[in-house]
């Protein structure tokens, strides 16, 4: 039989989705892509936003509609935070949530067997342990992607995902040594640590992020590592210390920002201020060898003035990111922010989202001109684009299409950085 996927959210979720892959591969499921016609159809669905809920379930239609005898799965962060409105959705055949991933197989084959639907849809416990999904190749990609950590603690006025995804859950330092083991004989050279709040990895455990850090870089054959998005209150200067001692780290972080503005910070439940930040990022800056810094920021939060607008795209400027991530506010039922006051209007978000990204992306181009274009970079070979072309990233995640023949995709190759075009530098290989 023959199963395809379809996945929504963050860089945790693809992670989980290849996991899942290879899971329906080990027991003799076909995986396919793309418009090849399945038996199984599964999308790992995002409920950070109510447009994450809306699109998975027009996929499942659509699934149904062009395939009424397949069966349709619903899986992932959707269920877990709101099972019941889940489990209203008739055009899955199977529901299953965030947790107990490794029965969706079963649960699957229940519903081939009887014919009856399943709803399987497991709650989070505080005694809850991380579940292990080892994944030894990734199709599709250069760099390989592990999940290290999940659950998050905290209670941002916006966010959804402690209920999604249940308290910090850390895998162990065993579990990922050997997975990463695994990944270099299969080729990877790079790997991506993530987690859903990443910097608390190994607080459950007796370990830490900058040990298992430590421990990756001691990984035969491993080239690159490269951190997912962490929060920069958690950052303490003992781990920056030893982080910057590690020459496999990659110097780039995503270091979760969301606002530039102290009193929208505060609305958020962030538990820093922007001076704070700042001093996080000055203090990286002189620990690390020529760091770049990308993050996240949200516009249209309740209650966000104008003035308070312009001061967060302010900070944001000043700040010089290779690049932001900026999400308009999406309302969402079962948070805190969900029921604030003043709530801004669609219009207005859609104009802030649009003035920020044009400051980013300024920025974003004035600081590859000026301090990336000639330089010397090695890059890690992606996508082919033409013959002897590819696009990639050198280490610091400036993209590049680089002319390489006779090279193969995920080799890493140094090479000349050439001049910016608004969107990737022309490099020349060495």
């Amino acid at each position: 039989m023959k199963v395809s996927f379809y996945t929504l959210g963050c860089k945790v979720n693809q992670n989980e989705t290849g996991a899942l892959a290879q899971l329906f591969y080990e027991n003799g499921f076909e995986v396919v892509t793309g418009a090849e016609q399945a038996d199984v159809y599964v999308v790992n669905s995002c409920t950070v936003t109510a447009g994450g809920d809306k699109k998975s379930r027009q996929w499942l239609r659509r699934c149904k509609r062009e395939n009424p005898g397949a069966v349709t799965v619903l899986t992932g962060c959707y269920p877990q935070a709101f099972p019941e409105e889940a489990a209203g959705v008739t055009e899955a055949d199977v529901v299953t949530g965030a947790s107990a991933r490794a029965q969706l197989v079963a649960d699957v084959e229940k519903f081939l067997r009887t014919g009856q639907r399943v709803v399987h849809i497991v709650p989070h416990t505080h005694t809850e342990q991380f579940e292990e999904l080892p994944m030894e190749r990734q199709a599709g990609h250069t760099r390989a992607f592990m999940k290290i950590e999940d659950g998050c603690d905290r209670h941002c006025a916006y966010c959804i995902i402690p209920t999604a995804r249940g308290h910090v859950r850390s895998r162990s330092p065993e579990s990922v040594l050997a997975e990463l083991s695994a990944l270099v004989k299969n080729g990877y050279r790079e790997v991506v640590l993530s987690g859903i709040n990443l910097c608390c990895y190994g607080t459950d455990n007796g370990s830490s992020l900058a040990e298992i850090v430590e421990k990756a870089a001691q990984v035969e054959g491993l080239q690159r590592i490269r951190l997912g998005s962490v929060e920069p209150d958690l950052l303490s200067e003992d781990t920056l210390r030893r982080l910057a001692k590690i020459e496999k780290l990659c110097c780039q972080f995503h270091l979760s920002l969301q606002s530039g503005c102290d009193t929208t910070l505060k609305r958020m439940n962030r538990l820093y201020t922007a001076d704070e930040y700042r001093q996080r990022l000055a203090q990286m800056r002189s620990l690390f060898d020529r760091p770049v810094f990308t993050t996240d920021v949200i516009v249209g939060f309740p209650s966000e003035t104008e003035e308070e607008f312009c001061e967060s795209m302010a900070f944001v400027e000043s700040m010089r990111f290779l690049k932001v991530h900026v999400f308009s506010y999406s309302r969402r039922a079962g948070t805190v922010a969900y029921s604030l006051p003043n709530q801004v209007s669609e219009q207005q978000k859609a104009e802030r989202s649009r003035r920020m990204i044009a400051a980013a992306e300024k920025v974003r181009s004035d600081l590859i001109c000026s301090e990336w274009t000639g330089r010397q970079e090695e890059v890690l070979l992606e996508q082919p684009v033409s013959s002897g072309y590819f696009s990639g990233y050198t280490k610091s995640y400036i993209p590049v299409v680089i002319k390489a023949p006779g090279r193969r995709s995920g080799e890493i190759v140094p090479c000349l950085l050439g001049e910016f075009d608004g969107t990737r530098c022309q490099a020349t290989a060495l």
